[in-house]
């Protein structure tokens, strides 16, 4: 082969507590090993990813994980020298940060970055992610300066394409969700027979009420209430009921108003016999473990994807634009908003589409379909930048 073809991965993570983010960096991983094969180059990948516990779970002998704190974003010899040395940096925002709703902190460090990408003369490449909103004059006239310095902009949805244009960059790419891409193990062949088995992503972050307990995201629903009023519903239908999370904090995280497996450790207790799915090992684990349900619910948008590309009939349960963006980009109806639908406008909609969950399988198939497409329009662009 001729010479490697090198990347660097930012605002990526090998070992996120949600299984969301980790889903988003191996996808983007399968999609540089497909380029880089198609492009007959050797590939090597450096991940800059934030100090933790965990041990990574994407990995690879084309992949190189580099440990990232304050000190090393403002050395020379930090950050700023792997950029220099890659051919391209690749910056997906954690799927949704590049906003200012989640605080000055997050995005001044975001844009720090992309300045520095700039800075190195590494085109910086912003994969399908969410845009905005951005609300403050401040960070409109940044986000604009750093996408018209930037070689490729894409979004995953519609929403975020239209911000993206009224900030005033025009040549963006509109694609969809990479985890689309997040490979799995098909599932074996389920007795008709048997209960339905239905998938409930309990939220912890919205069994809490938000990161600081007042409820920030506007939910309108009582969540708590919602989510054991469905239980009761399945329970009553004969099914078999798992409690699947997809965020899981380490003992030493910072993140446990956002564990999903205590919520279910909860319900399990005052609900019997139900299931609280394993604590998965990687995205495509969980993503495996969904495949094998009949129908599927969660407010984590990235568990709802898993069930969505594997083609299991699924209702999102919306807290923030960027569900409804992503999947009614694709054509697909189903999301649920629990900023502005009561608790019983959301349970009785959940209840019709299971009873039409045969319909909701061949609309997925449909949308998902559509998504793969808008992603390959990205693909395409990627691999003529690294060409």
């Amino acid at each position: 082969m001729s010479n490697p073809l090198r990347i660097c991965l930012i605002q990526h993570s090998t070992r996120s507590d949600n299984m969301g983010v980790g889903a988003l960096t191996a996808a983007e991983v399968d999609i540089l090993r497909d380029i880089a094969r198609d492009l007959g180059r050797e590939l090597k990948i450096t991940i800059m990813d934030w100090k933790g516990p965990r041990r990574p779970y994407v990995t690879g002998p084309d992949i190189e994980v580099v440990d990232i704190d304050r000190r090393s974003l403002l050395s020379p010899r930090g950050f700023f020298a792997v950029a220099r040395r890659s051919d391209a940096v690749i910056d997906i925002g954690a799927g949704d940060s590049f906003a200012d709703i989640y605080g000055s902190a997050r995005l001044t460090r975001m844009f720090w970055m992309k300045a520095l990408v700039h800075l190195s003369g590494t085109p910086l490449v912003l994969a399908p992610q969410t845009i905005g909103p951005f609300t403050k004059p401040g960070s409109k006239r940044l986000a604009r300066l750093t996408m018209h310095r930037s070689a490729l902009v894409a979004t995953r949805d519609r929403l975020s394409t239209e911000h993206a244009r009224e900030l005033g960059y025009e040549d963006v790419i509109e694609a969809s969700d990479v985890a689309l891409r997040l490979s799995y193990d098909t599932p074996a062949p389920r007795d008709p027979a048997a209960p339905p088995k239905v998938g409930i992503n309990v939220s912890g972050l919205l069994m809490n009420r938000g990161y600081t307990g007042k409820n920030e995201f506007g939910i309108r629903a009582d969540y708590p209430t919602l989510i054991r009023d469905l239980i009761r519903f399945f329970r009553s239908e004969g099914c078999e009921i798992h409690l699947v999370a997809h965020v899981y904090p380490d003992a030493d995280s910072r993140t446990h108003r956002e564990d999903d497996t205590a919520a279910n450790a909860a319900l399990v207790e005052e609900f019997p016999n139900l299931i609280a799915a394993p604590r998965f090992a990687s995205p495509s684990e969980a993503k495996s473990y969904i495949a094998g349900l009949d129908f599927f619910m969660g407010a984590r948008m990235h568990a709802c994807i898993a069930a969505f590309s594997a083609g299991v009939p699924v209702v999102p349960m919306a807290y923030s634009r960027k569900f409804e963006g992503l999947f009614g980009t694709i054509g697909y109806d189903r999301t649920v908003d629990c900023t502005s639908e009561t608790a019983e406008v959301i349970e009785e909609k959940i209840r019709a589409a299971y009873a039409e969950r045969d319909i909701l399988r061949a609309e997925v198939e449909s949308a998902c379909r559509a998504g793969v497409e808008k992603l390959a329009v990205y693909e395409k662009r990627l691999r003529g930048l690294l060409a």
